[in-house]
């Protein structure tokens, strides 16, 4: 693919419905598996908001009754089942399988305040080069806001004139709402990574052909995560924070993440488990290398410098 400085995104405006009754033209993706209970609350939320948008549940192989359930409690509602778990990659068979200009995505346990399509809808349709718009997404029933709230609206990159909200290189997976065209042209999710801290590559990946990616407060999405332990979470977020710095970073940046998950591994069991899957990984992410652009390099270590990760 060319990069953003030979090609760069497209300049083509797609505008939003103007008749209220008529729906957003952004559709919703929700990756989901074996969580029917949640999804069913979920896409309730989805069906009640005004701008009536198009729903797509791509079905990661699940064994309980998500098909079944959406097949007889939400007919409405179109569902892509795929043979195979293919975690973040289904949101990108979903993104394919739409044909809305913007696609928001939920997850099975979350989903987006109403008015907050159309309000990204308007943020797409007024800035051509925006790319994906990162939410302000409120937890559980009190509408906690998320932490990394703050985060974000704090970074460092800050405005840019052909851009609603704060740039950043990062979001969280279920609060966002990306043009179809950009995310298409970035290649979406990358297969390697699976779950887990997978947005960053996918940040990198849409800047470095050129596209904005904005946190837009304004914008609102409700995240309700089940209470229970996660236990695999710390390894899995660690090993693909590390083969993201391989597949789109400078060598010696990613080989000092690697000594000092190494070090860390010594008395931390997730950081073992999470430098054994990142080394059993990294052939394919060598195979795969392609470092960022200077500019987005440059925007990665002003980042890096804020988060205190500099090495």
């Amino acid at each position: 693919m060319n990069h953003a400085t030979n090609r760069g995104p497209s300049t083509t405006r797609e505008h939003s419905h103007a008749d209220p009754t008529r729906p957003a033209p952004v559709g919703v993706v929700i990756a989901t598996r074996n969580r029917s209970a949640s999804l069913a609350v979920t896409v309730r939320h989805l069906l009640a908001l005004p701008e009536r948008p198009e729903v797509l549940v791509v079905d990661n192989a699940s064994t309980d009754d998500t098909r079944a359930m959406l097949a007889r409690d939400f007919p409405k509602v179109r569902l892509l089942a795929l043979p195979f778990n293919r975690g973040a990659l289904a949101r990108t068979h979903g993104v394919r399988a739409l044909d809305t200009p913007y696609v928001a995505f939920s997850d099975d346990d979350s989903w987006w305040a109403p008015g907050a399509l159309a309000t990204a809808a308007r943020h797409f349709d007024e800035h051509p080069r925006l790319g994906l718009l990162a939410a302000r997404t409120l937890v559980g029933p009190d509408d906690a806001a998320d932490p990394l709230n703050d985060l974000l609206a704090a970074s460092p990159l800050g405005p840019a004139t052909d851009l609603p909200g704060t740039q950043v290189l990062g979001y969280l997976g279920c609060a966002a709402v990306a043009r179809r065209t950009s995310y298409l042209d970035a290649g979406g999710y990358h297969p390697l990574l699976f779950f887990g801290a997978e947005e960053t590559l996918l940040a990198y990946d849409l800047a470095a052909r050129g596209w904005g990616v904005t946190h837009c407060p304004d914008v609102v999405a409700h995240h309700h995560p089940h209470p229970g332990p996660r236990t695999d979470r710390p390894a899995v977020v660690r090993r693909n924070e590390l083969l993201t710095a391989w597949l789109r970073r400078p060598l010696p940046y990613a080989l000092a993440r690697t000594r000092a998950l190494a070090a860390d591994a010594r008395h931390d069991p997730h950081a073992r488990r999470a430098l054994r899957e990142t080394l059993t990984r990294l052939p394919a992410a060598l195979r795969a290398r392609r470092p960022l652009p200077p500019h987005v390099e440059r925007a990665a270590r002003l980042l890096d410098t804020a988060s205190g990760a500099t090495s």
